[in-house]
């Protein structure tokens, strides 16, 4: 076998393995395959934007996905990971529609007209369409590519043409002239929840009108919007405030236009706030969602002052025809001002609805639109509500029970051309719905499209061939989980679940996982348009896929939002920061990924290392006895694990392996994916790296045992034609050690496996883990071999682990941090002699494993020590452990170091004194701040204290 690289090279071995994967159709789903012994496991991807990029979002939402789809397959499920991209009709359609125009093809979309336009999208789709898709991939995304849908598919088309025929049909699909939500950027309408409001700071205006009745009487008025004055067709009084109540009835002078100062009524409506404003309000309800059923309610006039794209019209007269909204709201605070009626303005705060998509400040529009009355919301809601489906964090289900609690019908027609077209036809007064176009001449097609949200709702099941009752459906449907983001828990999850219940009669998916959001330093949501978000392909390229993966997931609570580290954040502008062609990378800046990076190049090393132990190459044939009485397990041909001869660390070791798959199992089971990294790294690099290989350096260095032939006399080796020399019994102890290193980094590559695929199918072929194994069980590919079991109590009693191994190793570690305190007590780092006064027999083999641990160079072991006065010491499990400063500290110098280390400690803990005996302090500050201040003089006595021994023991 050939012998690991000194240096992993993971942007090769990268590409190399996803080919292989591909290759071999590892990620490809077989409805035939599915059984009671191989159950189903499936999940469909959140379709991302066919014209998007990936970005940090994507990188966190994919991740998670592969690390479900990776550990079903080693549980032996028959996995069907579904991608597919959406057709973001408003999003996409504003991207071409900008291009052509930067390119002077159009001032605007009807230069070209519908066609052409739509052939232009199409024509960018082909090109920019699978950047996203290839994004993926280099992720190490586990999709069945082969199953690769797109929501503009002729097939999906039909699927979404039919559910609005079939809702159409029942009723719950209507046409009507309501007030929308209108973006005047894309030129349509949105719903609700494409509208994200944003607190803005702006002017209140107060501007004075006469009551025509009553000449000496006029009333004030404030508002945000002067320059909707002209569409003003009333002035609302609560009935019941006694300011105004008489007024009722009566008339106002409306200001504007100067041209039309019409005379409008004062309607009493109870729908005024006493408290807003002055209590008069302005209604203009061709422009306010809440003045519209004001407007309702008293039959007033609806007078539209606004075009479609925001520029004030004719109806807002001749001074402000013609202008932008807002250069028309600073034309009408002049008019006022000019006729004397402005009365102040002062800044306010409030809050506007933008459109997510465009950007821009929509406006209330009355439209005729298209509109769903949901189906299916009582079993949707009931589902989650008796938790039936599952959702993480399950906060988010009392979200989603209050907003399907107080559902308002949807808006599903979109003002733009590039989206599946309503299949409503009108001839004269005829009106045709159906899948295919009407027969006969004079038919012509509704404008309208449908809301891109119309076609990703129907996502779990028309992916899998509805309205056929495929072998897709039958065996991958209901989908086991689904990864979001809880931002469109409204927009996409809850239409999902309506979907299923309408269509399929149950649940879309078993569990919901809500991701949390990413956001910078400041708490800002990262976004390539903000410049705050640094594009991952870069950091793939700069680190590797499973570097960003495994330090996305270790930062990335259940749920919560994510901070992204960047160092160097304030050091660019927004244009540079993450041009990393002109500031290429540089160590540290990203410690997040940096963890990974490093995680990744231990995992590596300690492969080589254990590859470099011995001549024979490590071949593994048996990773876990399925199903078998107990028996040795072998990891080798040659090598296997002796009972017998195991150390207190080898059983030390396997029990904390042992804890190590029961919690990750656990922590993935209850979707807590930060929590099975952290345990990966707690026991990798800390246990295992830190702690057992160094200590299995006692028998692999050849240190332990030789003098004495310590362990011959109670393994029974020499009875079995074993040597029974000191060589022989320490060679065999080695070969032991080797079958528990082998034993242990078999179990743990699987472990990794879904977080970190590349490196771990690396190194399961590099170690040979894969040999003599079946296809399906680790031969062809890691992804495929068994996830890690603990070893049962049958097992545990095979090889003589008891609870007390652990015990009695853990004894040895704290004497040995014990030991490594006295030294950085004193700042020595070179190898020093120890001396332990044992309060107990201890084998050669364990004291050579304290040398190494302490890095002693000797440590003596003596009962009967006598230290001399004033040398360092401590009292652990094992004994006391003696640190002799003969020679090794310039003894003048370190008391001055530490009698200045004193005045600091001494300084700082009266002052934290003095803070906390001051009563104004104490009784003014939050409990907080004052559990802050005890932890701090607790801190510096406890410093304080062992500064104290340690001049004492310098004598």
């Amino acid at each position: 076998m050939p012998e690991l690289p000194k240096t992993y090279t993971p942007s090769e071995a990268e590409e190399r393995w996803y080919q292989r994967w591909l290759d071999d159709k590892c990620f490809e789903a077989d409805p035939a395959r599915v059984s009671e012994k191989r159950p189903a496991y499936s999940i469909v991807i959140p379709p991302p934007n066919v014209t998007g990029i990936l970005t940090l979002g994507h990188v966190l939402n994919n991740t998670i996905q592969d690390i479900l789809c990776r550990r079903a397959r080693m549980l032996g499920k028959e996995v069907l990971w579904l991608p597919g991209t959406d057709h973001a009709g408003i999003a996409t359609q504003n991207v071409v529609e900008k291009t052509l125009k930067k390119q002077g093809v159009i001032k605007h979309r009807d230069d070209l007209g519908r066609e052409k336009l739509v052939e232009k999208i199409w024509e960018w789709k082909d090109k920019h369409g699978g950047i996203i898709i290839q994004q993926l991939k280099k992720l190490g995304a586990s999709c069945d590519w082969s199953r690769e849908r797109f929501t503009f598919d002729e097939d999906y088309n039909r699927c979404v043409m039919q559910v609005f025929v079939d809702l159409y049909k029942k009723g719950h699909i209507y046409r009507g002239k309501r007030m929308v939500n209108w973006c005047p950027s894309s030129l349509t309408a949105l719903s609700d929840e494409e509208v994200e409001m944003k607190q803005q700071n702006g002017f209140m205006y107060h501007f004075k009108v006469q009551v025509v009745e009553e000449p000496d009487t006029w009333l004030t008025i404030a508002t945000t919007r002067p320059e909707t004055i002209p569409g003003d067709t009333a002035v609302a009084v609560n009935p019941n405030d006694e300011r105004y109540k008489h007024l009722i009835g009566k008339h106002i002078r409306r200001p504007l236009p100067l041209e039309n100062q019409a005379a409008i009524p004062i309607v009493g409506d109870e729908h005024v706030d006493f408290e807003f404003g002055t209590g008069v309000l302005k209604v203009t309800p061709a422009h306010d969602k809440a003045d519209f059923e004001i407007g309702q309610r008293h039959n007033l006039e609806i007078i539209d002052v606004l075009h479609p794209n925001a520029v004030l019209n004719d109806l807002a007269g001749v001074d402000l025809a013609g202008l932008d909204r807002f250069e028309g709201r600073k034309k009408a605070v002049e008019l006022l001002k000019e006729m004397e009626a402005l009365i102040k303005e002062e800044p306010h705060q409030n809050n506007v609805g933008y459109s997510e998509r465009a950007g821009v400040p929509i406006e209330p529009r009355l439209s005729e639109q298209w509109f769903l009355k949901y189906p299916s919301v009582q079993a949707s809601q009931d589902v989650v509500a008796q938790g039936e489906m599952k959702f993480y964090p399950d906060r988010w289900a009392k979200v989603y029970d209050h907003w399907m609690g107080g559902l308002q019908d949807w808006c599903i027609s979109r003002q733009v051309w590039w989206g599946h077209r309503v299949p409503v036809w009108y001839r004269d007064e005829e009106v045709y719905c159906g899948v295919d176009a009407p027969e006969g001449e004079g038919w012509t097609q509704d404008p309208d499209v449908l809301d891109t949200w119309f076609s990703s709702w129907l996502w779990p099941f028309a992916t899998m061939g509805w309205p056929n009752k495929t072998d897709d459906l039958k065996a991958f449907y209901p989908t086991t989980d689904l990864v979001t983001g809880p931002d469109i828990i409204f927009f996409w999850v809850a239409r999902m679940i309506m979907a299923g219940y309408e269509y399929m009669g149950e649940m879309p998916f078993k569990n919901v996982y809500f991701t949390g959001i990413i956001r910078d330093k400041n708490g800002a949501k990262m976004s390539k348009s903000l410049g705050n978000s640094p594009d991952p392909i870069a950091l793939i390229n700069g680190y590797s896929a499973d570097a960003l993966r495994f330090g996305m997931m270790r930062s990335t609570p259940l749920g919560q939002d994510m901070i992204f580290e960047d160092r160097e954040f304030d050091k660019y502008g927004k244009e540079k920061r993450y041009d990393f062609e002109a500031n290429p990378l540089s160590p540290g800046r990203f410690p997040q990924i940096e963890l990974g990076r490093n995680f990744c190049t231990k995992l590596w090393n300690a492969a080589r290392f254990r590859q470099m132990q011995s001549g024979v190459e490590a071949t593994p044939s048996s990773l876990d006895p399925v199903n078998e009485a107990p028996s040795p397990r072998r990891f080798d041909r040659e090598l296997e694990i002796n009972p017998a001869l195991l150390s207190s660390d080898d059983k030390w070791i396997l029990l904390r392996l042992n804890a190590a798959i029961a919690e990750v199992t656990t922590a993935l089971d209850e979707y807590r994916f930060s929590d099975a990294t952290a345990t990966l790294y707690r026991f990798f690099w800390s246990e295992y790296c830190d702690w057992y290989v160094e200590a299995s350096k006692a028998v692999l260095q050849g240190g332990a045992g030789k003098e004495s032939g310590e362990g011959a006399a109670d393994t029974g080796l020499s009875d079995g034609g074993v040597a029974s020399t000191a060589e022989g019994v320490a060679s065999t102890r080695r070969e032991n050690t080797l079958a528990v290193i082998d034993f242990v980094l078999g179990h743990t590559l699987r472990l990794f496996h879904p977080f970190l695929p590349f490196i771990t199918e690396e190194l399961w072929h590099g170690m040979g883990f894969n040999e003599d194994l079946p296809e399906n069980q680790g031969g062809k590919s890691i992804m495929f071999a068994p996830w890690p079991k603990p070893l049962d109590a049958d097992e545990l009693a095979y090889f003589g682990i008891l609870p007390e191994d652990e015990k009695a190793a853990n004894e040895k570690y704290e004497a040995v941090n014990l030991g490594r305190g006295l030294k950085s007590s004193f700042n020595i780092t070179k190898k020093v002699r120890f001396v332990l006064k044992p309060n107990q027999e201890l084998p050669a083999h364990e004291i050579e494993v304290l040398r190494i641990l302490l890095n002693a160079e000797p440590l003596d072991v003596d009962a009967n020590y006598a230290a001399p006065k004033g040398t360092p010491s401590a009292l652990t499990p094992l004994g006391t452990i003696y640190l002799p400063l003969d020679g090794l500290i310039d003894v003048d110098a370190e008391r001055a170091r530490i009698t200045k280390e004193l005045d600091k400690t001494n300084a700082e803990l009266q002052k934290v004194c003095a803070k906390l005996a001051d009563e104004n302090f104490t009784a003014k500050v939050p409990q907080k701040v004052l559990d802050e201040h005890q932890q701090r003089k607790a801190d510096w006595k406890e410093k304080k204290a062992k500064l104290e021994e340690m001049m004492s023991a310098l004598g």
